[in-house]
């Protein structure tokens, strides 16, 4: 990493980590309650039968009402399990029941998959710093998800989750950095 790009990418995280802790809990409840109906919306429309996601932390969108809604209609959800070496393993789980997994991030209680299990969904929903009009994504640092896209020789679709104000015209990026396939904010889905 240059330390030009690295330098750009630090301060726009601690800028949209800023943000978010300042955003009121009342704007919070309402972008919650769109991103679910825009959630649902791309599942339907794309006739989901397994999803890959996250457990979404307080400071994240709030994926968690969606998660609910899938996993009462039985759409499968995996949920990725970090390791120390940089890769994922993934754990089917319901969405609620979880335990506190490396860097302090929810992870699911169940049985564990290796790497490969995230190449047999229908959907890949990510999380995000934020997210450019070019489909580049700047997520937290760590690059496993990253990682993850760029190991897969054949990916369904993948779609970043970010609030409103995350979806930018232009995010600094390296070689590594991967494209995801479109965008879900509170204001709707928009598909590169």
């Amino acid at each position: 990493m240059t330390s030009d790009v690295g330098a750009r990418k630090r301060a726009l995280r601690a800028e949209i980590k800023a943000r978010r802790r300042a955003t009121p809990n009342h704007e919070q409840e309402h972008a919650t309650a769109a991103l679910t109906e825009n959630l649902i919306n791309l599942a339907q429309q794309l006739g989901v039968r397994s999803i890959s996601a996250y457990l979404s932390t307080a400071s994240e969108p709030n994926v968690r009402p969606f998660l609910n809604w899938a996993e009462e209609r039985g759409i499968r959800l995996l949920f990725p399990i970090v390791r120390e070496d940089g890769l994922l393993d993934w754990a089917v789980g319901d969405g609620r029941t979880e335990k506190e997994g490396l860097f302090g991030v929810p992870e699911p209680v169940g049985e564990v998959l290796n790497p490969m299990a995230i190449g047999e969904v229908d959907l890949i929903l990510v999380p995000a710093a934020c997210i450019d009009q070019r489909g580049m994504r700047m997520g937290w640092g760590r690059g496993y998800f990253d990682k993850t896209l760029g190991s897969m020789q054949k990916r369904p679709p993948v779609y970043a989750v970010v609030f409103d104000a995350e979806f930018v015209d232009e995010v600094p990026t390296e070689v590594h950095d991967q494209p995801v396939d479109g965008v879900v904010t509170p204001s709707g889905i928009v598909t590169f």
